[in-house]
């Protein structure tokens, strides 16, 4: 039946691209409430011929990740469900061009947790990653947890320190400059950085240190049970837990190798709140 399901959304005329840029729901990981994920549905305002395309490339799990947040969602919607973990090349190229089709046309993508380095190692400069942008162009809802909101900036924290002791920490241990790696993320949020499961694990030296990288940019973090929900430049928080906010610093500089950071804004928000950037 789901593989009838499916031939049928493929061969439904190709739909016109939606005029409108789509939304995010940034989620910091951890446990998802139902609340949560009926949020991100009504977000998504799912008709009656969209469906979800969830992409399971993060995680060393595929297909357990794919059936946790599967279920979730076929509480919170009747719309169809589909698991494309495009790590695995598709039998054929025909079948490469449907995925790609039905991906670019999903009204709602999620990308779940695991490691963003991994992710971006399947889907950076490929037709996977044009299909994304295409589909949030278009007025897609995009979603991701964990690795899959660190995905969502165009400069993506990979966790990793650069300076010497460069053991992996859920926090950083040092203020210097220069100690935090990062890659090519989707870039779907502008002029952000985000972090995540930010206050269950103490991430602020991280996040400071992604300021001082950028001090243009907005460094966010999400806790876990908590969304950042983006439409164009307006955020909106949802869930159990709080977002961290650090922007405009007035003054960066280093003294004897280490961060000195003067004025910058600081504010948190819990569900409810809305900022813009």
């Amino acid at each position: 039946m789901k593989n009838l399901r499916f031939l049928l959304l493929l061969l439904l005329p190709a739909l016109p691209l939606r005029a409108q840029q789509g939304k995010l729901f940034i989620i910091g990981g951890g446990t998802r409430s139902p609340a949560l994920i009926q949020d991100m549905v009504a977000t998504a305002a799912l008709g009656p011929r969209d469906y979800v395309v969830v992409l399971p490339m993060a995680s060393a799990e595929p297909e357990a990740s794919f059936a946790s947040i599967a279920g979730q969602l076929r509480a919170a919607t009747p719309r169809p469900v589909f698991n494309f973990n495009l790590a695995r090349p598709a039998a054929t190229p025909r079948r490469q061009r449907q995925q790609l089709d039905s991906l670019r046309l999903a009204r709602l993508i999620f990308i779940t947790g695991g490691d963003q380095d991994r992710f971006m190692h399947v889907v950076a400069g490929t037709p996977i990653e044009a299909a994304i942008r295409a589909a949030y162009a278009g007025g897609a809802t995009v979603a991701g947890t964990s690795a899959g909101a660190a995905v969502m900036s165009r400069h993506m924290i990979t966790g990793r320190e650069l300076l010497p002791d460069t053991a992996y920490h859920e926090t950083f241990r040092k203020l210097e400059p220069g100690n935090i790696e990062f890659k090519p993320g989707l870039g779907l949020i502008d002029s952000v950085i985000v972090d995540q499961h930010f206050i269950r694990r103490s991430r602020y030296n991280r996040l400071i240190s992604a300021l001082a990288a950028y001090p243009g940019f907005t460094c966010v973090g999400i806790d876990e049970g908590t969304a950042l929900v983006v439409e164009g430049r307006r955020a909106r928080i949802s869930g159990v837990s709080q977002v961290v906010r650090l922007a405009r610093p007035v003054q960066l500089r280093t003294t004897g190798g280490l961060l000195r950071l003067k004025d910058a804004e600081l504010s948190i928000y819990a569900a409810g709140d809305t900022f813009e950037w």
